[in-house]
């Protein structure tokens, strides 16, 4: 199967995926307790009846089920998610302005928390049985059994309060001016203890998933082949161990990448980072369904485009992988 076919191929399944997500999505917010008009109505003091059928009308909650169904379908086919009711703005354009800090977010703990937890699980495998490999687990292990909100609570307190090596709050210094340069140096100085809170879970995942699995290679035949003819330790942990280890790590990170944004709701609230994780959160509490489903489906789309981006990683690794539709 060549690339173009396997493209199509995975691009028709994440179209497929993304329509039912989309539906499922539309029933389950539905499910969920709370009208918003009633939340409306009660902010503005006043919530009689003939206000709440007037903003049902106006926002189509009055309709049945299968015709809000369909204009939220119809919508989605256009790329068009809905209107903010309390917002006052498309919802679109709200996530358009909020997206980019989430993927700086999000792709600066991922990248993060793959090289150094795939770095620290070799380094863990080759000194196997070593006082460093004991060091390397246990940090993983109590990484990982952590929760995520602790972490970032205490990591505030140390690092920002205590010690003030970086901002405690925030995406950028507020009426600093700075230029260009300037700017994308002070929002770097912001990111480094969220984007560190919500790797360091997943460089614990890969460090420990990278150890066992260049143990597990370390054993094969074509390992002990390649000792015998005489090729170095150190050739044959980075070309024959190594390369071979980090194919299930590469499959993991493709899986848990869009998992990062879900973590991303509870760092971005407790860092007060502008990006859609914290706009998930405010449209919950003010029960804004249209921001919701379109945060849900921005969501989906991503994990669907990880994936898809994992497969392509994954056949490049290991040209023996044949591709199938």
């Amino acid at each position: 199967m060549n690339l173009l076919t396997f493209l199509g191929s995975r691009l028709a399944k994440g179209v497929l995926t993304l329509l039912a997500i989309a539906v499922l999505n539309f029933f389950l917010i539905r499910a969920a307790p709370g009208d918003p008009a009633q939340v409306l109505a009660g902010e503005a003091g006043a919530a009689d009846e003939v206000l709440l059928q007037q903003l049902r009308e106006r926002f189509g909650l009055n309709e049945p089920l299968t015709t809000q169904l369909w204009i939220y379908i119809k919508g989605y086919l256009t790329f068009d998610l809905g209107f903010s009711y309390r917002q006052q703005q498309p919802v679109l354009s709200l996530i358009l302005d909020r997206l980019p800090a989430t993927l700086l977010l999000t792709g600066a703990a991922f990248l993060v928390s793959l090289i150094v937890g795939t770095a620290m699980g070799a380094l863990a495998a080759r000194r196997a049985g070593k006082w460093s490999d004991s060091v390397i687990t246990t940090l993983a292990l109590a990484f990982y059994a952590t929760p995520l909100f602790w972490i970032a609570l205490m990591s505030q307190i140390v690092f920002a309060l205590k010690l003030g090596l970086v901002p405690n709050v925030g995406y950028e210094t507020i009426g600093a001016h700075y230029g260009v340069l300037g700017r994308a140096l002070d929002i770097g100085h912001h990111l480094i203890l969220p984007a560190l809170t919500l790797g360091l879970f997943f460089t614990a995942l890969y460090a420990r998933m990278m150890r066992a699995s260049m143990l597990e290679i370390a054993g094969a035949d074509f390992v002990k082949t390649a000792r015998a003819k005489g090729v170095s330790p150190s050739k044959v942990w980075r070309r024959h161990v190594a390369r071979n280890a980090i194919l299930p790590v590469v499959t993991l990170a493709g899986l848990q990448a869009g998992q990062l944004v879900g973590g991303a709701v509870l760092t971005e609230t407790v860092f007060a980072w502008p990006g859609i994780g914290r706009l998930m959160f405010d449209a919950l509490v003010q029960r804004d369904y249209s921001v919701l489903l379109g945060v849900f489906f921005i969501s989906s789309a991503m994990v669907v485009g990880f994936n898809i981006i994992t497969d392509l990683v994954y056949r490049i690794a290991d040209p023996r992988i044949e591709a199938s539709a």
